[in-house]
């Protein structure tokens, strides 16, 4: 009895030991792309700064990037998608943890995230595709195993456009956050054009999220004769309260992209972030499949631009759209 219990125990430990190295064989497999495995995902980890239109509207651009590069979500690739609700800490831990679940690519969505995803792959050297940031150099990402797209603002249109529906305008008013590099530098774009079309600049600059209603409630007492948006982050986070006051007060608001237009503001010359967010992945395809690395990819800047016009807003406040901007504008009104 004794030999057959041993006997018995032995063959339920054989089969354990083959069980368990089958069930390792087969995670192998899966992982390594080897025959009757499943194939290779790669993970990308995508930052984005904060919930708005354009932020949104370049995550999905970029997945329909990958897509037309024939990649398919699923098959070849996972995403960890995370957003920093516009906190700096937070894209800090965002970028932190996907160094440590290895990714094989970062995406940083707005120049925070995208700075954060690249002090945290630098230790692994694990590349960086940013999009919507305005001014790579300045956030000093234009060097290392990064790349991506910027949104340069089309200021000069912007302006045209303001002159075009404000024909007795003076002074645009503008929000914009200190710390935000893509601001900073819009505002001086602004600055510099402005004279040209008989405008003066007010920009008061704020911290955080929190300082933009007040910011806006000191344009106002200045007597602005309108308010132009960028697509700083903190200001468009809270677009609707900012509307609020400027319709009460009857001052219009003129956004940089086509979701701030949809929201109400009165027009805008801006871009389109879903094709930025293709252009984006479509760059993104390459550095994941080895065609090429981001040290071989400059990034790349999107100059074409759209009119777009909220019909409604504009005569809310009184505003008459001139005919040849009306053929031209895409109309934004419900």
């Amino acid at each position: 009895m004794m030999n057959l219990l041993k006997k018995l125990a032995a063959c339920g430990l054989s089969l354990t030991m083959i069980l368990s190295l089958a069930a390792c064989g087969g995670t192998d497999d899966a992982s390594s792309g080897e025959s009757g495995g499943e194939p290779v995902k790669y993970l990308i980890g995508i930052s984005q700064y904060g919930q708005h239109g354009s932020l949104d509207n370049c995550r999905e651009g970029f997945l329909q990037g990958l897509e037309q590069a024939g990649l398919v979500e699923g098959t070849d690739f996972e995403v960890d998608y995370q957003n920093a609700n516009f906190d700096d800490n937070q894209a800090t831990q965002i970028g932190q943890m996907f160094s440590a679940e290895d990714a094989d690519l970062m995406v940083g969505i707005a120049t925070n995230s995208a700075i954060a995803c690249f002090n945290a792959a630098e230790d692994k050297d694990i590349p960086v595709i940013f999009t919507a940031i305005t001014d790579p150099v300045g956030a000093h990402l234009d060097a290392g195993n990064i790349t991506g797209t910027s949104d340069a603002l089309p200021v000069e249109g912007q302006l045209q456009l303001i002159r075009a529906l404000q024909p007795d305008a003076d002074t645009i008013g503008i929000v914009y956050t200190t710390s935000e590099a893509n601001s900073v530098y819009s505002i001086s774009v602004y600055e510099e054009l402005a004279t040209d079309y008989g405008f003066t600049i007010d920009a008061v600059g704020v911290t955080s999220q929190a300082e933009v209603t007040q910011a806006v409630d000191t344009l106002l007492s200045h007597g602005v004769d309108c308010l132009s948006n960028l697509t700083d982050n903190n200001v468009v986070g809270v677009l609707g309260a900012i509307l609020e006051k400027t319709d009460e007060a009857g001052i219009p608001v003129y956004g940089s992209e086509v979701e701030q237009v949809k929201l109400g503001c009165v027009g805008g010359a801006g871009l389109d972030y879903i094709q930025l967010g293709i252009q984006t992945g479509l760059m993104a395809a390459k550095v994941l499949t080895g065609e090429a690395a981001c040290e071989d990819l400059p990034y790349e800047t999107i100059e074409n631009y759209g009119l777009y016009i909220n019909s409604d807003a504009a005569a809310e406040l009184g505003i008459t759209i001139p005919d040849d901007i009306a053929q031209e504008a895409q109309e934004c009104a419900e």
